[in-house]
């Protein structure tokens, strides 16, 4: 007997072959039959009628930070809301795990940095994580049984290193021989343990809870190819790296560091975010140099890139995206008062304003057009009136240059001030470019940076955006495409077991969504972490149902409270993607 039967779908399968109308029956988790409406014969304990509906592969989002919020939300949310079924952690050289157990100062010391580097609220990390794990496989089976979403997680360099070295794993300091045998034997531990491979960053950005550079950016090369070695000695896994480079342009240095990675575990390696505007021509170009030279090598390296412009919250009061500009740091790091009182200097601001339109800024020169910003929820009656409003036009008004009137309309509410940047490459000759870079070889659509940045984006939804667009918006790909570029084309990517396609035989990860509808709502703010912390959410529209391993976990975009998620292990779960 089926446990569950569609009747009536639009199915589109995750292959980019054409839909077609389709009933599906459910057994045991998996897909047991599919089959022309009105053939399955088989008697099943529920059914539904799908008539107008589209029957599509559970979503798999490569680029996630869940592994703390997973604690508090089993569901993911809004990921899952959104067809998300599968999530890929541990990125960017961050876990909560392996924690030595003889420190435990090791597990505060994660916490800030966590909350400083991927925008976590700390309360949240402390009273909604028990911490109980010292290996890498104690933390994943921390989560088993209890997610509704599926979950694999690379193993973080900056945990490795915090665990062999100390604190002197930050102070730039080398590993001895003995601690580089020991930080390699610590990776095997975590990979046979299930960890789906390496993650390590060297970006400028990341910087812990102390304001110094995070463990894994003082690593050498030599470090970094040992590593990558001992991931091509376990089944199906591979490496994610970030570098200074992916924000902008990748020096020839970064090029060949991650060529060698990749070539040395003879596994894919797969870097996050490719940015993508026609105003920089030359970036996609110079970006996919290391995939070509990666492939002679005997490796592959796949970008990121997300085919949304996803809404961005920033401030002058807390930490986002401005205090990654050059020279921008020191000013809004100062107190609050200092801070007022030096953004009003007129010599101070237009030295900002050339750091920020400067080369060295990179792709942080798109923030610096102050007069497209969008003013948000604003905190003082000397504000009444421009929350909503576009600071050109207030400027023009008040005789301002843009930029001051952005200072001033922050200052009044003590910087608290919320704004909105509106993205400079919003235009048809950026779409354009986009479509054509989707369909490179080693571009896979994902880097929604869901659980990280909590107050200041909200890339969960890229999903159900995408598709509303496809269907309804811009229209650049057909919908059979899009949902391969969702599905099948990362979990392939990922090496994942039978997932990522609606097959007989696969598992039952399904979302069915209304063509009509489907969409995300607008990022608004909720507090409903723990300590009562604030993130930006966003409602899935049109999502009808969402299935993991065969359990609906979403109807009408609220979750129904099963937990049916598995903690996918590599090897098991996953198989090994070879570059050889």
């Amino acid at each position: 007997m089926l446990e569950h039967l569609i009747r009536n779908a639009t199915l589109v399968d995750g292959t980019g072959t054409p839909s077609r109308p389709a009933d599906l029956g459910i057994r045991d988790g998996r897909i047991a039959a599919i089959a022309p409406p009105g053939t399955l014969t088989e008697a099943s304990r529920t059914e539904e009628d799908a008539t107008g509906l589209v029957l599509a592969p559970g979503f798999v989002d490569p680029h996630t930070h869940y592994d703390a919020q997973l604690f508090w939300d089993p569901y993911a949310t809004p990921s899952l809301n959104h067809g998300v079924t599968t999530v890929a952690g541990g990125n960017c050289g961050f876990t909560l795990a392996p924690l030595h157990p003889d420190r435990p100062e090791d597990a505060d010391y994660t916490r800030r940095m966590m909350s400083k580097v991927e925008g976590m609220a700390l309360a949240a990390l402390e009273e909604g994580v028990d911490w109980s794990w010292s290996s890498f496989g104690e933390y994943l089976d921390a989560l088993e049984g209890r997610i509704a979403v599926n979950a694999g997680f690379m193993v973080g360099h900056c945990a490795l290193r915090r665990y062999v070295m100390g604190p002197d794993a930050v102070t730039g300091r080398q590993p001895t021989q003995q601690e580089l045998t020991e930080l390699v034997r610590l990776l095997h531990d975590a990979m046979d343990a299930g960890a789906w491979g390496f993650s390590t960053t060297q970006s400028s950005t990341h910087s812990d809870g102390d304001g110094r550079p995070v463990a894994s950016r003082h690593a050498r090369p030599a470090e970094l190819l040992a590593l990558s070695k001992a991931v091509g000695e376990h089944e199906g896994t591979q490496i994610e790296a970030i570098v200074a480079g992916c924000l902008d342009q990748f020096d020839d240095a970064e090029i060949d560091l991650l060529v060698e990675m990749s070539a040395a575990a003879g596994r894919p390696l797969n870097w996050n975010v490719l940015t993508v505007d026609a105003a920089v021509p030359e970036r996609v170009p110079r970006q996919l140099v290391p995939s070509e030279r990666a492939r002679k090598a005997g490796g592959r390296i796949v970008a990121l890139t997300m085919p949304i412009l996803t809404p961005m919250n920033m401030s002058l009061g807390t930490f986002c995206a401005l205090n990654l500009i050059p020279g921008w740091g020191d000013v809004l790091a100062l107190p609050v008062p200092e801070r007022i009182a030096r953004l009003r200097d007129p010599v101070v601001r237009t030295e900002m304003l050339r750091r920020a339109d400067s080369r060295e800024a990179g792709v942080f020169r798109r923030l610096a057009d102050f007069g497209r910003y969008v003013i948000g929820d604003t905190y003082s009656q000397a504000n009444e009136g421009v929350s909503g409003r576009v600071v050109r036009d207030i400027a023009a008004e008040r005789g301002q240059d843009p930029f001051t009137c952005l200072v001033e309309i922050c200052a009044n509410d003590e910087l608290r001030t919320v704004l909105w940047p509106m993205p400079p490459d919003n235009d048809p000759a950026s779409w354009a470019l986009r479509r054509e870079t989707w369909t490179h070889e080693d571009v896979l659509l994902g880097g929604s940076d869901a659980g990280a940045h909590l107050d200041r984006m909200c890339g969960a939804p890229y999903t159900t955006r995408f598709l509303g667009d496809c269907l309804r918006g811009r229209r650049l790909l057909p919908l059979e495409t899009a949902v391969k570029m969702l599905t099948d084309d990362p979990a392939r990517l990922l090496g994942l077991r039978d997932r990522g396609r609606i097959e007989e035989g696969f598992h039952a990860d399904l979302v069915l969504f209304d063509p009509e509808r489907v969409d995300a709502g607008p990022a608004t703010l909720v507090h409903d972490l723990p300590g009562d912390s604030p993130r930006l959410d966003s409602k899935a529209l049109g999502i009808v149902s969402v299935r993991v391993n065969g359990v609906e976990t979403i109807r009408d975009d609220r979750v129904t409270g099963a937990v049916p998620g598995t903690v996918l292990r590599s090897g098991r779960d996953t198989r090994t993607v070879s570059t050889r």
